[in-house]
């Protein structure tokens, strides 16, 4: 489905117009809490990380609004709409970034497909793909042929292991960011079942 430069522009502000009082039947909303990641809570660090997510349906696209909080100040950190929450982590979906302040809170809105349709597939034959960054984690030139995969689940990453490391986390090296590079998984959705992420509760 195509959505136009108007429509997503009326989105956008019918977004912000929603009121506090709105209900999951006149304005398709779903609120949840994130949680901390494993590795946070096996090593006892950021022992107050924590996001809230709301995401409003509009028929034709979701707004996804995520507040993060209890992180270090100052930080990037980079969101994902996963296959599954914790580690392995199945198929992940790059959204974009989130930056703390000064108080180590921080606000992401995303806009996209984040409903029970929200999948990813690719038919055969395999297809070439870009080469753009050869590191630990390097891209890969041919993508793999699979039938639809549902992605409900959601997760956030310390954009580098140096910032992980500061923050007194373990500074394993991940490829969660655009450059395959960041640092481990901060917050997750493990807080539902594997499968049936928050994503499964909106309904297109």
């Amino acid at each position: 489905m195509k959505v136009t430069a108007a429509i997503l522009t009326a989105v956008v502000v019918s977004a912000f117009q929603v009121g506090p009082a709105a209900t999951r039947a006149d304005a398709k909303t779903l609120e949840f809490p994130m949680v901390r990641g494993a590795k946070l809570v096996n090593s006892g660090c950021l022992a107050n990380a924590a996001a809230e997510v709301k995401i409003r349906s509009f028929g034709p696209v979701e707004v996804m609004e995520v507040k993060v909080s209890g992180l270090p100040p100052k930080t990037d950190f980079d969101f994902f709409v996963i296959q599954k929450p914790g580690a392995p982590f199945g198929l992940a979906w790059y959204q974009g970034d989130i930056q703390t302040g000064n108080n180590g809170e921080g606000r992401g809105l995303f806009i996209g497909r984040f409903n029970e349709e929200t999948f990813i597939v690719a038919q055969a034959p395999p297809v070439p793909a870009p080469f753009v960054h050869n590191n630990a984690f390097p891209d890969a030139v041919l993508n793999p042929v699979m039938n639809p995969i549902h992605t409900y689940h959601l997760g956030l990453w310390f954009n580098s292991s140096a910032d992980a490391a500061k923050a007194g986390c373990p500074a394993d090296v991940t490829p969660f960011n655009g450059e395959h590079n960041a640092g481990i998984q901060v917050l997750n959705t493990s807080n539902f079942a594997d499968l049936q992420g928050p994503l499964f509760s909106i309904k297109p």
